[in-house]
């Protein structure tokens, strides 16, 4: 009974913008679920359900793996408003950002988990990103070209 509900609150939630969990325990009763909001409560503990910011302005339940894509995409429109120019020298990438930039643009890239990436450091307008060699570093600086277009 527990996984049928639980998986039926993963599948609401990836269906609709459920906003508090007097609303999650509505729709899970409406499936057939007998719940109670202290139910419901431990059920988003035990998935680890967070809130998110939703589309609409609001907020709602979201799977920490969704949560993180949001996070990531946010990150992203802000790395592409912020970056002014991008080269490499050897296996280094240097990124120059809006004054006081540099941190949130180089959280951006950190985020994106790209696996040739060995780590970022950021000044105030600066990040130095290590890539393995010199040809990982041409083809990192294509793909962050590709973002800003």
């Amino acid at each position: 009974m527990k996984n049928a509900r639980q998986t039926a609150i993963l599948s609401i939630i990836e269906q609709y913008d459920v906003e508090t969990q007097e609303d999650l325990a509505y729709r899970l009763r409406e499936m057939g679920f007998a719940v109670t909001q202290a139910t419901v409560s431990r059920d988003i503990k035990e998935l680890r359900l967070l809130k998110v910011l939703s589309s609409k302005g609001g907020y709602k339940y979201a799977t920490a793996d969704k949560a993180e894509h949001g996070l990531s995409d946010r990150f992203v429109r802000m790395f592409v408003d912020s970056v002014l120019s991008i080269t490499y020298a050897g296996n280094i990438i240097v990124i120059k950002t809006l004054a006081g930039s540099a941190n949130v643009a180089a959280e951006a890239i950190d985020s994106m988990r790209w696996p040739e990436i060995l780590g970022t450091m950021a000044g105030d307008n600066t990040i130095l990103a290590i890539v393995h060699n010199e040809v990982e570093a041409a083809k990192t600086v294509d793909r962050f070209q590709e973002m800003l277009k």
